[in-house]
């Protein structure tokens, strides 16, 4: 047998199979039931994750009308008045010593006059389920009810949310001032003033009670949008 450049020097017998060459090694595919534990673990993350920062709310009444309706969806920003309490947090650090009396800090702010806020009511309420309310008084303001109008520091709001075609009043059993907010604390009205139990009835509101600030109304579809602050520029004077 002549051998030319470039042949194999043997080859097999007659009687010899050919052997195919090596394929590349394949990677195992996961299982399907491994993948499907791990969709469920990640879509677990994300719904708790999700739940820490937002609230999903149902307006239960007509005690925020014209501004909110009865059965309307919201969600509501939960760390929106976040506290940073340092004893808490860090207290159990070896070596690092905190001050148990120091306040706590609100790196995003309190809750500031004009917010729509969810919370829960004191004991004095008659439900104990979260109530949804604005904010009307901060800390140190001196609230007064007066000839249906609401005065801040004597100086009376100029509240546009109110529905004008709505009478309303405060009667003598309920709080009408005037009284000063104490501190972490405030007084929280309904816009729908006839027809709304709130500070005029149980008192002021401790910042800890409140769970969180509304922030987006997403049902129905059509009313879609941010709930929005209402300043009061009457007062920045």
């Amino acid at each position: 047998m002549r051998m030319y450049a470039g042949e194999p020097t043997s080859v097999a017998g007659p009687d010899e199979p050919l052997q195919a060459p090596p394929q590349p090694a394949t990677a195992k595919r996961p299982s399907v039931v491994r993948e499907i534990i791990e969709t469920l673990l990640l879509a677990l993350i994300i719904f708790v994750a999700v739940r820490a920062v937002v609230l999903n709310f149902r307006v239960d009444g007509q005690s925020m009308e014209p501004s909110l309706d009865n059965n309307e969806m919201l969600l509501v920003n939960r760390n929106a008045y976040f506290a940073f309490d340092e004893d808490q947090w860090l207290g159990w650090i070896p070596g690092v010593e905190t001050d148990p009396d120091a306040e706590p800090s609100y790196p995003f702010g309190k809750p500031e006059r004009g917010d729509i806020v969810v919370l829960n009511p004191p004991e004095s309420a008659s439900a104990d389920k979260p109530y949804i309310k604005r904010v009307i008084g901060e800390a140190g303001d001196t609230v007064e009810i007066r000839d249906d109008q609401v005065f801040i520091n004597d100086v009376q709001l100029d509240e546009s949310y109110i529905d004008e075609g709505r009478d309303w009043e405060c009667r003598p059993a309920q709080t009408c001032g005037p009284l000063t907010v104490p501190e972490d604390s405030v007084f929280v009205m309904g816009d729908n003033r006839g027809n709304s139990e709130d500070s005029r009835y149980f008192g002021v509101v401790p910042i800890e009670n409140i769970i969180g600030k509304a922030w987006i109304t997403y049902w129905p579809l059509e009313q879609m949008e941010l709930v929005p602050h209402e300043d009061y520029p009457e007062l920045s004077g």
